[in-house]
């Protein structure tokens, strides 16, 4: 009498032996889903886009995550607390606002080109153009983009109020320059520029930045 075997068949269907659902590691899956988005976009990557990556039914996408949207703002999050908070780390950690300014910037580059990674900066690049249903997703990430303008002024408002620029310098102003520098470096990333010419611009940055710091 021939023996009966069981078979477990995993699929994208997310079940295992007996028709019950396997287990995922959530926290791979969103790794595997901040990567896609960081790449994509948010718009450009669907839910089929998603099932594949994660290797999990959309049904099992939206019990354990709620939306394609609360992903993509939970991928988001993962992003700004880990590779992304870069120039929190060294405008909270570098004693002087030249090594603050120049360490985020290195970072940055690093990050944006590495190999056998999305290029760019994940909030700048993934949803700069969505159709109107969507406008939630881009305004939510402008506010992002925003926030790293505002956290640049007020180390350079700390800078000034500590005496390292001079007294007439304008914070305001210095910080728009460096956040849209930061951003433009983020797209030029993205376009192939290489690794070594995105790191020769950020001295010609920190000249304008020195020519502020009181003598």
């Amino acid at each position: 009498m021939p023996v009966k075997r069981n078979i477990c068949r995993s699929s994208k269907n997310g079940e295992g032996m007996a028709g019950r659902p396997r287990e995922f590691d959530r926290v791979e899956a969103l790794k595997k889903a901040r990567d896609l988005f960081w790449k994509q976009g948010f718009e450009s990557t669907s839910m089929t886009d998603l099932v594949d990556a994660l290797d999990l039914a959309s049904a099992r996408i939206y019990a354990a995550f709620g939306s394609k949207e609360a992903l993509f703002r939970e991928a988001i999050a993962d992003y700004e607390n880990n590779e992304g908070g870069f120039a929190d780390r060294a405008l909270r950690n570098e004693p002087t606002i030249v090594a603050a300014i120049e360490r985020m910037f290195n970072d940055a580059i690093v990050l944006y080109t590495r190999s056998g990674g999305p290029k760019g900066c994940m909030v700048v690049s993934s949803a700069t153009n969505c159709s109107g249903e969507n406008v939630a997703v881009r305004e939510w990430l402008a506010e992002h983009r925003q926030e790293r303008t505002r956290t640049i002024i007020e180390r350079l408002e700390q800078a000034r109020q500590d005496g390292e620029l001079d007294g007439s310098a304008d914070p305001g102003a210095l910080g728009d320059f460096l956040s849209a520098l930061l951003h433009g470096i983020s797209v030029q990333a993205m376009d192939g520029v290489p690794r070594k010419r995105l790191l020769a611009l950020v001295k010609h940055a920190l000249e304008v930045l020195r020519l502020q710091c009181a003598l």
